[in-house]
């Protein structure tokens, strides 16, 4: 029976990528509005190639930039930078559809909801916040409360330790097969992937427990296997 479900956060609770790509066109069109001389595609390919190589939540990508492109830090120009990556980033950071419904009705349902992510404490924290989701979850696993990245068992364990529950009474929802799936399974949880987070995927049908088109879709599940 499971009595636990684990949420991943970004591209499955919340379009991240998405929220992502609006914060960079908005930070390169006020970079290139303040005097910064180049094309908004060759921006946004440099831009993305730093995210690549340092991640996602890496902070200094817009100082990086600039000095790749200028030769030195532009503090106009990185001012203008900041400023519209964060008035794009509050306007278009949201759930995905069915979000909160499906998470209320778990919690109806008497299910424990946890959540592991690899951002740091305060952005997964502000990202929780910015879209209502803070007070809805049981336990929130970041990074910096593990100081190990999915898929090392590490964060897995501790939550199933802090449910006081089986591994096989929890499914991990997530997006990346390579490292919230392929971390659950190796604990022995079940594990849902959410395709609709992540559409490039290959057919995982026979690899994962459940393959979800919609958050929605994981009452249905549960619901079939609890028998209810």
């Amino acid at each position: 029976m499971i009595k636990a479900v684990i949420f991943d956060l970004d591209n499955t609770l919340i379009d991240f990528m998405y929220m992502k790509n609006q914060a960079v066109d908005a930070a390169i069109n006020g970079m290139i509005e303040s005097g910064l001389n180049i094309s908004q595609v060759v921006a946004k390919e440099e831009i993305f190639k730093i995210y690549e190589k340092e991640g996602y939540e890496y902070q200094e990508v817009l100082n990086e930039f600039i000095v790749s492109i200028n030769k030195e830090i532009n503090y106009k120009i990185l001012a203008a930078g900041i400023v519209s990556y964060r008035r794009a980033k509050e306007k278009s950071l949201m759930p995905y559809t069915h979000v909160t419904e499906t998470l209320i009705e778990l919690s109806k349902m008497g299910m424990k909801l946890g959540l592991i992510t690899d951002a740091p404490s305060r952005e997964a924290w502000t990202r929780l916040y910015s879209v209502g989701l803070h007070h809805i979850f049981d336990k929130v696993l970041t990074y910096d409360d593990t100081k190990a990245y999915k898929p090392s068992k590490i964060p897995f364990n501790k939550i199933l330790e802090y449910f006081n529950i089986k591994a096989e009474s929890a499914v991990m929802v997530g997006d990346w097969p390579e490292r919230d799936l392929a971390g659950a399974k190796s604990v022995g949880m079940r594990a849902a992937f959410a395709k609709y987070g992540n559409l490039d995927a290959e057919n995982l049908s026979g690899q994962v427990d459940v393959v979800l088109e919609d958050i929605s879709e994981i009452v249905g599940y549960l619901k079939k296997v609890n028998s209810l």
